[in-house]
């Protein structure tokens, strides 16, 4: 196994493994340790099935099912489709608009994840160029950055965070296929709070933990202030700075680390350039510092 960085802060290439077969115990090991250090891993060249795919992402920690429950893989729940392809009668295989704009996932959910494994089956492209990146912010460095005056403001403060702020957001956007989250959908997801500051599992470092796709409003601060701190810190996170983009090619499983980035998908591609991927969502379910040691 071979692990190459990227040189934009974020990212590293992985060659040398075939993750349809078994994983060792050290290079599980090796693997864990360089998403905390690098927060996006690049697999190229990989031909794996939804069960492989699953098996993979196993590894890392239990595997979420959506609360919407849409588009996943026959008999596989955990194994998301994303794709702009319809069927013979017309009817979408997959969640066409998957991840547009910038988030971190699970951030709504008590029980938060640790990483995205997706594999891209078909890329879209236009003369020759991939479309639809995904792009990337690294929130290590995002952290480390902010003013000592914002660290000691916000220290032990929460914001609130709720699915359905960015489910409503994509809902209304022209020729989305989602629906209204039904009362049971809801129910399943309340608004959460989340610290704005939290340790990473893997690194042990400080993360900035909040994103402009779910997170609502600070506790403890009236409203104009809470709005005020959430644009500072959304305008942060987003300098050039911290930026990595993806740009995908068939055959790449890419896993990315939902703590210490937040993340988002170009929508630059149309129905006449099909894209068609599959998604595993891994909960932070493990002992990742013992794990990884």
């Amino acid at each position: 196994m071979q692990i190459t960085p990227n040189n934009a802060g974020l990212g590293a290439r992985v060659t040398g493994v075939d993750l349809g077969q078994a994983l060792p115990a050290e290079g599980f090991r090796t693997l864990l340790r360089a998403l905390g250090a690098h927060g996006v891993l690049c697999f190229p060249g990989q031909d794996l099935d939804a069960p492989q795919l699953a098996g993979f992402a196993r590894l890392f920690g239990e595997l979420e099912v959506n609360v919407a429950n849409l588009f996943h893989a026959p008999g596989l729940p955990e194994i998301m489709i994303l794709s702009n392809l319809r069927d013979a009668a017309g009817k979408p295989v997959g969640l066409s608009d998957a991840g547009q704009g910038w988030h971190t996932d699970m951030s709504y959910s008590h029980d938060i994840a640790l990483a995205n494994v997706l594999h891209a089956k078909q890329v879209p492209e236009k003369h020759g160029r991939p479309l639809g990146a995904t792009q990337f912010r690294n929130m290590h460095a995002a952290y480390a950055d902010l003013p000592a005056e914002v660290v000691e403001r916000l220290e032990g403060r929460v914001a609130v965070h709720d699915f359905g702020k960015f489910w409503e957001v994509m809902r209304h956007r022209p020729g989305s296929t989602r629906k209204q989250l039904t009362p049971e959908q809801r129910a399943k997801k309340p608004p959460v709070p989340q610290p704005i500051f939290r340790t990473h599992p893997i690194t042990g470092r400080r993360v900035l933990y909040c994103n402009p796709g779910y997170a609502m409003h600070i506790e403890g601060l009236d409203a104009a202030e809470s709005t005020a701190m959430l644009e500072f810190l959304f305008l942060h996170q987003a300098q050039p700075k911290y930026l990595y983009s993806h740009a995908w090619t068939p055959g790449d499983v890419l896993m990315w680390d939902n703590i210490g980035t937040v993340h988002n998908a170009c929508a630059d591609y149309g129905e006449d350039t099909p894209r068609f991927i599959l998604r595993a969502q891994v909960m932070a379910s493990g002992d990742y510092a013992a794990l990884a040691a």
